[in-house]
């Protein structure tokens, strides 16, 4: 099964727009880009973060480091998911600071779509061995 290339482009946008967000500290934004129930896991953090309450405050501490950090998404794998409202997606995460690697990690997502366009319902953060 083939994924529209509307949604490849959607999936993409919606990326970029988390990017910018957690990186500007811009919370709300940032948790608006996961469903109400959507859900972070990730073995950096030692909770998962789930609805858009916690979502937005894992992103305010995020942002309250100090340090200004840039999250890099590439390699985006978009395919179907169960539904013709679902999709699945994969992709590398560096997470740099202005002169070093901080993080490599591979994402694993559960997209829905919504009223407002695709959504993350689930991200699993691993780390890259």
């Amino acid at each position: 099964m083939r994924v529209a290339t509307e949604d490849v482009v959607a999936v993409h946008q919606l990326y970029g727009a988390q990017s910018h967000a957690i990186d500007s500290g811009r919370a709300a934004e940032w948790a608006a880009t996961f469903t109400e129930d959507g859900e972070f896991h990730s073995p950096t953090y030692p909770e998962p973060a789930a609805g858009t309450g916690e979502l937005t405050a894992f992103a305010e501490r995020f942002h309250a480091s100090g340090e200004t950090l840039r999250h890099v998404i590439s390699t985006i794998h978009v395919r179907p998911g169960d539904t013709s409202d679902t999709l699945r997606a994969d992709a590398y995460l560096q997470i740099v600071a202005a002169t070093r690697l901080v993080r490599l990690t591979v994402l694993e997502d559960e997209l829905a779509r919504t009223d407002g366009g695709w959504r993350v319902r689930r991200r699993t953060v691993h780390r890259d061995s």
